[in-house]
């Protein structure tokens, strides 16, 4: 059995991301997940950190038969602005890794990183080959950081790394330069899960009323004003916001609407239920070189529901559905889209949505990794 330390970006509860699916649909294979550490100086933008300050004093949780869970210690900021600050952090990671790799016994396994800053710890844990799976333009986020010093990372991490995964056609165009062992595998939906959105359920109250839905975190990113948008043309309409706001994000404006009502974080479990209850599937990102190359993992599950979608033009991703889809150039056009797709009676463009969607599961996603891994001779 293949041994597998995940390096993640996300931790492994509560929400479900491309680390999760594709660690858990792994095939022969033991699994250390490794939860991203925390900045000493989180708490301070986002309260709900303060909890993970302590988490790495509690043991590994075997969240699955072949996956342990561990939280490392917290980190030193600014590491994505000084370089000499992420090799600090990393050794330190690396010594937790070990420490932890030795308890299960792990001896010689593989590295699968989502972060550009392990380009400072492949090298002080053994291992059979790294694995970057790139699902972001990272350089792109605002905060603390210096651009140019994670590109560099990124660089030196594809670099050194036996194969590389992009999401989005513009990071593997990027990232091509400097590993010619390097293949797109876009994210994914869970299809078993989101296609129960298709079924009949029960009649909603006022069902008269079209429902607007979109699924997944509130960040920066995301084209407020075609929020707006919509909750103004549709004012007999809802327009109905699942997931949470992250730190930073100033909703004020959202919150003087009527029909705009925020859900909040849910579980994925629920979330076909509350889809069902949608007329149309909303996928909102304003232009940006973070948005072009971004690879929604919304859009995939909206795809699954068989549910008219609207999406802007970014990101790119998108225009591979166009015969499905509806996309919008503008924020104008954006609503002529939501009445076009609110009026969308066609059960083949239906149907077609969720063939999309189950090309688009995360089991073939994985199946596709997992042959790419054992041809290139690295599995």
């Amino acid at each position: 059995m293949r041994q597998i330390v995940c390096i993640s970006t996300s931790n492994y509860y509560p929400v479900p991301t491309r680390k999760q699916n594709v660690m858990n649909r792994l095939k022969d294979a033991e699994i250390l997940y490794i939860d991203p550490p925390v900045s000493l100086l989180a708490p301070m933008r986002d309260r709900s950190a303060a909890k993970r300050l302590m988490a790495y004093r509690r043991p590994g949780r075997k969240v699955r038969e072949n996956i342990t869970v561990s939280a490392p210690s917290p980190v030193l900021p600014f590491f994505n602005r000084y370089r000499i600050l992420n090799r600090i952090n990393q050794r330190a990671l690396a010594r937790y890794i070990k420490d932890r790799m030795k308890e299960l016994g792990f001896t010689d396994p593989y590295l699968w990183c989502y972060s550009p800053t392990s380009c400072d710890l492949t090298h002080l844990i053994p291992n059979k080959g790294v694995i970057y799976d790139c699902v972001d333009r990272h350089s792109a986020y605002k905060g603390m950081i210096d651009p140019k010093v994670v590109d560099r990372m990124e660089e030196e991490l594809a670099s050194a790394s036996s194969y590389v995964f992009c999401t989005a056609s513009g990071l593997y165009d990027t990232l091509r330069e400097f590993n010619s062992n390097i293949s797109m595998i876009p994210n994914g939906a869970d299809y078993e899960l989101f296609s129960r959105a298709a079924m009949p359920g029960e009649k909603r109250d006022n069902a008269k009323k079209p429902v607007f839905g979109f699924v997944g975190m509130l960040q920066e990113c995301i084209d407020y004003d075609c929020m707006k948008a919509v909750a103004e043309a549709f004012p007999e309409g809802e327009l109905v916001l699942v997931g949470r706001s992250m730190p930073g994000v100033d909703l004020s404006s959202l919150r003087e609407y009527p029909n705009i009502r925020f859900v909040g974080l849910v579980s994925q479990e629920r979330l076909p239920d509350i889809i069902r209850e949608f007329d149309v599937c909303l996928n909102i990102f304003k232009e940006g070189r973070l948005s072009k190359d971004v690879s929604p993992l919304k859009f995939y599950e909206y795809l699954a529901t068989g549910k008219p979608v609207v999406s802007t033009r970014e990101p790119l991703q998108v225009t591979d559905y166009s015969d499905v889809v509806y996309i919008a150039e503008n924020t104008d056009d954006f609503v002529v889209k939501c009445r076009q797709a609110l009026q969308e009676n066609d059960p083949a463009k239906s149907k077609k949505r969720m063939q999309y969607g189950k090309l688009c599961s995360w089991d073939e996603r994985v199946r596709q990794m997992e042959q790419l891994l054992t041809e290139s001779g690295i599995f």
